[in-house]
Parts: structure tokens; sequence; C-alpha cells
């Protein structure tokens, strides 16, 4: 949720900081808002809608300094309105903060402050953060502090925070001390970027892009202190760290919206690309194998898993359900796949010989994070499959397997899921190895996989049908997706994204399912999307599909390349390349994933930012 940027050197910051909350917008835009220190003020812009909207506020009353926070919102606490915009101010305007995360006793604290004299002006948690700051940050003075001292922040900040309950992100500014900056994590990511004599800070990479590629994840509990010429990291348990430097390699390019209309689009059209990533140095010819240099598990632990578990969130949960699929069929170990803002809070009995697999596209969801501490907790091998390199989970996991897919902008995830399948598939491929798959089995599937990335891009030359038959269906306003087996979680992810981006209701269903219950939806302005390409039991969703057309339900079909039968059948047929069943979510999903985007342009919705979503759901 919420975008965070920071700023501190020689440079005039507003311009960094409005750029750099464009770049973060995808996590959150119900509002937005700048701080920038100058000479012992500390001048604030901020209103609700997008960060354009506080663009045109600094263009009309310009504001000139070099230390400077700013803030996206995704509201948690609060109406969406100008006074609930971020930074909040602290007492009388000797802190100023921004936030990302959920303070779970505001209350008791708002309650205390209160009482204390404070005057609250919005109805968020965070400015109970701002006020407490405030108040120890003069106790400490009481006690004879000097007030323009760092240090004197730095003790007023580690106060506040040991009274703090819930996940926070902060970016702080003092009034009296113009030229430094204070950051604290729990819970909500922040990197620091490193540069000639200054520093920057953001709630990802993305903002840091072109300005530095030398980078520091702050972890849990540790808090920051940044001026023009230093960086000092401090864990609250653990005393001074000493700052392990990253070194990120995109370029703005990767960023942009090279040519495109939205990220949306431009992300679908990645795919043969981050593919052919996920694949990159995987394959082993020689040995009929994937391989993976992170897994951290020597072959004789690998062989001893018995079961496996995968944990993960919307998208990434549906990739969870093609891999339970395909790790079963290869590899014969026994798969559950767990939601796991369910997993996280459940003690389901699980054996040392469990292993427990994270999928997250951005490693910092709330859920899964808690999900997989938990599984640690308890002994169990836990690994991560992840985009975001030097996330938290990524970080966190015994080990595990990136998917190198470069940035995903547009809040609904297209290439990542893509790229979880194609990881997940290899993993199977890896375990099947390991136990029981002969050599050319192996060897048959290697080559399969090496010819996904051109059978995508031949799925995506059905863009301009797609866009046709969006524009005969965008007025309706209830969708049925239908699948069965490899095909039912891509009919699970179709749903999700017309849900995402089109706000229409839209739900998938395995296709036998349909006549127990579901079916009584169907009728002339409900159209069902059937997931229908050839395999063994084609002739059965066949049957399901007739079923549909019997009550006089509209059907689209997303079928193999060269069915004849199915035209006779379908109201509109989309035509894929045909591959291997375990496969066919890599180029059944392109047609779905146009179809809502072009669903929800007809229908005049924002396709990369929807309302009420944000990218990262850092918050529980």
């Amino acid at each position: 949720m919420c975008g965070i940027v920071g700023y501190v050197g020689h440079r005039q910051v507003s311009s960094f900081l409005l750029e750099g909350l464009r770049r973060l917008e995808y996590r959150g835009y119900d509002s937005a808002g700048i701080a920038v220190s100058r000479d012992g003020d500390i001048q604030i812009r901020k209103k609700s809608g997008r960060v354009s909207e506080v663009a045109r506020l600094v263009e009309q009353k310009p504001i000139h300094g070099t230390t400077g926070i700013g803030h996206t919102r995704w509201a948690t606490h609060g109406v969406t309105s100008d006074t609930n915009s971020h930074p909040h101010i602290g007492g009388n305007g000797q802190v100023v903060l921004v936030h990302n995360g959920v303070i779970e006793n505001y209350t008791t604290l708002k309650t205390h402050l209160q009482e204390l004299g404070y005057v609250f002006q919005t109805t968020t948690d965070t400015e109970v953060i701002a006020h407490l700051i405030e108040f120890c940050f003069n106790e400490q003075i009481k006690l004879g502090d000097d007030p323009t001292a760092p240090s004197t922040c730095v003790k007023a900040v580690e106060v506040a925070l040991t009274q703090l309950k819930g996940t926070y992100g902060l970016a702080i500014l003092f009034q009296d001390v113009p030229d430094l900056l204070i950051t604290a994590r729990l819970g909500s990511p922040l990197v620091i970027g490193i540069g000639d004599k200054e520093h920057f800070l953001a709630s990802d990479a993305t903002p840091l892009i072109g300005y530095t590629d030398e980078v520091v994840y702050l972890a849990d509990r540790e808090i920051a202190v940044l001026t023009a010429d230093s960086l000092e990291i401090i864990h609250r348990d653990d005393g001074r760290q000493t700052p392990a430097i990253h070194i990120i390699d995109k370029s703005p390019g990767d960023i942009d919206l090279g040519g495109f209309e939205h990220y949306m689009l431009k992300e679908i059209f990645e795919q043969p690309q981050t593919i052919e990533n996920a694949m990159r140095g995987r394959l082993d010819d020689d040995e009929a194998t994937a391989k993976f240099g992170g897994l951290n598990l020597d072959a004789q632990t690998l062989r001893r898993i018995d079961r496996i578990v995968l944990t993960g969130c919307g998208t990434s949960w549906h990739a969870g359900l093609v891999g339970e699929y395909v790790l079963e069929e290869f590899a014969r170990i026994p798969t559950e796949v767990e939601y796991a803002s369910e997993l996280r809070y459940r003690n389901p009995p699980m054996a040392n010989t469990t292993m427990i697999f994270a999928i997250t596209q951005s490693g910092e969801t709330a859920d899964t994070l808690a999900a997989i501490r938990e599984c640690k907790r308890k002994g169990h091998p836990t690994l991560a499959i992840c985009n975001v390199v030097g996330s938290t989970i990524a970080r966190e996991a015994d080990g595990g397997i990136y998917l190198h897919a470069g940035p995903e902008i547009g809040v609904a995830s297209t290439k990542a899921f893509t790229s979880q399948v194609m990881v997940l598939i290899q993993l199977a491929l890896f375990m099947a190895r390991m136990r029981h798959m002969s050599f050319p089995a192996g060897q048959r599937i290697i080559n399969q996989l090496k010819a996904m990335p051109s059978m995508v891009g031949k799925a995506l030359k059905c863009h301009e049908q797609v866009r046709d038959i969006s524009q005969k269906y965008a007025e309706f306003n209830n969708f049925l997706y239908l699948g069965r087996l490899y095909n039912f979680p891509t009919a699970l992810e179709g749903a999700l994204k017309l849900k995402e981006i089109s706000y229409v209701h839209a739900e998938g269903y395995p296709a036998a399912e349909m006549k127990h219950g579901p079916i009584a939806l169907v009728d002339e302005r409900t159209p069902s999307i059937f997931v229908i390409p050839q395999g063994h039991i084609y002739p059965k969703v066949i049957s399901n599909l007739e079923e549909i057309k019997a009550r006089g339900g509209p059907v689209i079909a997303i079928a193999c390349e060269g069915d004849d039968r199915i035209a006779d059948l379908a109201d509109d047929v989309i035509f894929v390349p045909s591959v291997e069943e375990y496969l066919q979510p890599l180029v059944t999903v392109i047609p779905l994933q146009l179809l809502s985007y072009h669903i929800a342009l007809c229908r005049g919705c924002n396709v990369d930012r929807p309302r009420n979503l944000a990218k990262s759901v850092t918050v529980e």
C-alpha cells in the first residue's frame, strides 16, 4: 500500500519527490503530498486525488529546499480528503512525517495524547505517530537535550516507536534540524539509495532508478538516520548496523511506457520475453532437468520432502493452483495451495518433511510474509518464488527462485502470473527428475518449455480480435469463467482480471460444477467464457458448453487453432496455439488478460490504477 519517497542532499527536492511519487502511484492513489524543509521551516503541499493534483499545486505555490519527503496514499484509516492526506504534522509543526502501515493501538494513544492537550486535525492513525514523536521530542528537551542535535531527534523516534503496535514505514522531518531525514521500518518496506553527497528513500527501488544503483534495504526494527554526507542504521535491539549495499541493475527504460498506452498492455506484450527470462540459465539439457542456484537445500533434504504447501494471495494463489497440478503430475508429491491470509492464522498439521513455497510478485505482501514467518518458526524449509530482488520475503526465506520479470507497474498482475507458472513448471521438472522421471521424459519437457516464448507471442496475435469482441460484451455486468484441470486456475485468473480493472462481477468455476448451482445464473445477459483447448477431457467441457447454450447463455470460447467444432457451438471464438495440457495456462490466459483490458477501456476505467486497489498489499 502507500508509497513513500524522501531525499536529503544538494538537489532542489520537489521535482524528485513528485517524479518518485508518480513512479510509486501504483502503490496508492487516493491522495498525495510532499513536505520540504528549509531554514527551520517545513512547507507542505498535499491534496486528495492523483499525484498530478499535487504537482499542479506545487506549480502554483512552489516550495524550495534540499530535504523533503513525499507520500501517495491508499486509505486505511479515515476517508480520502485533503486533510487526511499525508504528510501529517506533530504538535505545532516540530515534526512532519509520512507513514505506510497500520497502527493497531492508535485509539488508545490518541486518547492519551488528547488528555495531554494535543488537538487532532485528521481521522487517520498516522497523526497519532506525529504527535507522539513530538511529545517524546519535548520530553527529551526537558531532560536537557539540545533541540538542534540529531541525536535528540533519534531518541524521540526510538522512544515513540516502542509504544506503537502494528506496522509502519516512516519518513520524518524535524523543524529545528533542517538537513536531517529519519526513517524507520516495521513490516512496511523501505529502500535507501546512496548517491554522491546525497541520500534517497523510497518504498521500493522504482523511484531510485536513474538516480543511483546502490541501495540499502532497511530491515524490520531498524531506524536510518540520513544526512547528505552520512547514513547511520540503528537496530532497536542490536544497536548500530553496518549497511549492506546492494546493486540494482535496472534502467529508466524498464519503467517507462515504451510506446504503449498503458502499463498493463505493455506488460501483457512483454510476456514472451519474461517467460524466456524465467527459464534463462535454468534448463540443463545434459541432465534433462531444471537447476536453481538459490534453493539452499541439499539433494538429500529435497528427496526427503514428501509434501509441498504453496501459499500466496490473489493472482499468486492462482499460479499456485497450476503449480499444484503440475507438481503432483510430474513429481508425484502431494501438494496443497493455501491462501496466505488463512495459513497465517491456521495451525495445520505439517510434518518436518513438508516444504513451504511462498509465491509473491512484490515480496512484501503482508499476509504471505506472516505465513512464511509462522512456518519458519516451526522449522519447515521455507522458500520463495518472488520477482523483487531485495524484498522482505526474498531476504527472509531460506532460499528461493527469482522471476526476473522486471518491474510490474500495472496494478493488475499479468506477466508475473505467467512467470510464476513457468517457474513452478520448472520446479516440478526439477523435483520429478530427482525422483522417478526418466531422462527422455525430462528432455521432452525441456524442449516443450523452450518453445513457449514463441507460442505466447503467437497467442498475442489475437489482440485485435479480442478488442472487437470486447466492444460487443462491454455493457454486460455479469460473466462466468469456466475451465477444467489446468484451465480451471486460468478461469479464476481471467475472472479476477475482469473484476479488478472493469469493476464487472465475474466468477470462475470448474466447468463441471456449473450443474451444481451456478447454472441458475445463466441467461442472455450473462456471457460464459469457456477456456476449452484440446485435451483428454475436451468432450466433457463441450458437454458443459452445450448446457449453457441450451439455456440461452452467450458463449466466448478460448480454443486451440484448428478446432472446427467449437466455431459451430460458441458465439465467439478466440484461438490460441496448441500446446501440451500442462502448458495451456501460459497461452490461454493471454486473451483473458486482453479481454479484461479492452472491456475496461470500453467502460471508461483506469486500467493501470483501478479503484480501491494497490499493487503491493503491505497491510492486513
